[in-house]
């Protein structure tokens, strides 16, 4: 088995399908910036808020004021780098940086694609992504070659047969299966779609949408590995991610996952590719053909990238696996719910009445979120236990700022989850502020009244 993978790793392939990945992505990236700025979506998440919901462990990373414009501005600039393959090592390495950074901001804007884009992003920091068809290439000899390892093309399909086939596990659930929740409070609410709107009210095609999803991401990956399924995976990619673009409002991930299953293809789709894009913009094609092969042992001294890169897979297959690590139903607690493809998969509202108490002399008072958070962050919080303990925290240190001593917060809330009815969602007799953040089960979050069985 050593041998095998000594002997995998030391192959080489056409540097082509890593060369269109670079340019679609970069394109990708920049025009998704361009569009969340100009949709006014840079002010009204990142300027207007008062407050701001952090990640364990990046409490540090916040908004930077009018300076967010800038950051954003060095995010698509970097990203357009990369498609140009321009100095790529670190315009992959600014890119990496400032779109995580952004994804960091405000957990209120968590979104299963903005992770994937980041973890991208980060693998493709150690690939060698200009070895063709870029400017690097075109101006310095050294930097060109036609052929590159095998490996860091397969680790894009690995990571993108990752995402599907993990979003697949997470849908073996009866909630989506047995019960085609939340599908069955969702697509009714698009009747307004021509010819999709009527069928959309008919139960069997709730069910027929949820078998049909989950069957699509447990196989998309096999079938787009093997040459004689691949066109007719690429279609069904085509059909998936355009349907649902139709159906629900998430941006830019469709097209970028039909995009990026262009790298499954043989190298000959890719230099076919090229070869238009060379004709459109005037760049001499067969300058890149020299047939050099990049130098491995150059490259990549000692293995450090491909060990590097073993192990970011390792964490990725081992990651969405956590939540067995606590108590209580997943999608309830959502203790190890992100970070874990587990994609929409859930219809959850609550609410949450904070009150803050003096523990002196027994006053109390109920605090009005609007005072506070953006009607967004409200409706997020309302259901996340981790956002309604930084809340709470959060309060508390605002009224201490205003003269207020021995203070506690206390939540009373409930939750809705997949169309049951609401049920008493936090303890509150529990003093949130003496609470604090960690990677321990949270107690205080009560019992789901019913069971969700699944992986």
């Amino acid at each position: 088995m050593r041998s095998g993978l000594k002997t995998y790793f030391n192959q080489n392939t056409e540097a082509a399908p890593l060369a269109v990945f670079r340019i679609f992505f970069g394109l990708m990236m920049f025009f998704s910036i361009v569009r969340f700025w100009a949709n006014g979506w840079i002010d009204k998440l990142y300027i207007q808020p008062k407050f701001f919901f952090s990640y364990y462990g990046f409490e540090w990373v916040k908004p930077l004021g009018l300076w967010t414009y800038g950051l954003f501005v060095i995010c698509a600039l970097s990203a357009l780098a990369v498609a140009f393959g321009y100095r790529y090592k670190w315009a992959i390495i600014s890119f990496f940086i400032s779109f995580t950074y952004i994804e960091l901001m405000d957990k209120t804007t968590y979104l299963n694609h903005y992770y994937f884009i980041s973890l991208l992003s980060f693998l493709m920091m150690f690939l060698p992504a200009n070895s063709y068809f870029s400017y690097d290439a075109f101006k310095r000899s050294e930097v060109r070659h036609q052929l590159i390892p095998r490996w860091t093309i397969d680790s894009i399909k690995l990571l993108l047969g990752i995402v599907y086939f993990y979003a697949g596990l997470a849908k073996l659930n009866s909630d989506w299966l047995i019960n085609a929740m939340p599908l069955k409070i969702w697509l009714p609410g698009r009747y307004d779609l021509p010819l999709l709107g009527d069928l959309l009210q008919q139960e069997w095609v709730h069910y027929g949408f949820s078998w049909a999803g989950a069957a699509y991401d447990l196989a998309i990956p096999f079938l787009l590995l093997y040459r004689k399924t691949r066109p007719f995976a690429f279609v069904l990619v085509v059909v998936f991610h355009v349907l649902t673009r139709v159906l629900f409002p998430i941006g830019m991930f469709p097209y970028i996952m039909i995009v990026s299953s262009l790298i499954f293809f043989d190298a000959s789709i890719h230099q076919r590719i090229l070869s238009i894009v060379s004709r459109w913009a005037k760049i001499p094609f067969n300058h890149f053909g020299n047939g050099n092969s990049l130098n491995q042992k150059t490259w990549d001294s000692r293995g450090f990238k491909r060990k590097l890169i073993v192990g970011f897979f390792a964490l990725q297959l081992l990651m969405p696996f956590r939540h067995y690590l606590y108590p209580g139903e997943l999608f309830w607690t959502e203790e190890g719910f992100r970070f874990s493809w587990r994609v929409m998969l859930m219809e959850k509202a609550g609410y949450a009445n904070f009150k803050v108490v003096n523990k002196s002399t027994g006053e109390r008072f109920y605090v009005d979120n609007t005072d506070f958070l953006t009607s967004f962050q409200e409706k997020q919080m309302s259901f996340q236990p981790d956002f309604i303990l930084e809340y709470a925290h959060y309060l508390k240190e605002h009224f201490e700022s205003q003269g207020h001593k021995n203070i506690g917060v206390y939540v009373e809330s409930y939750v809705a989850l997949n169309g049951r009815r609401s049920q008493p969602y936090i303890n509150p007799e529990i003093d949130l502020t003496l609470q604090k953040e960690s990677f321990k089960h949270k107690y205080w979050i009560l019992p789901f009244n019913d069971e969700i069985k699944g992986l």
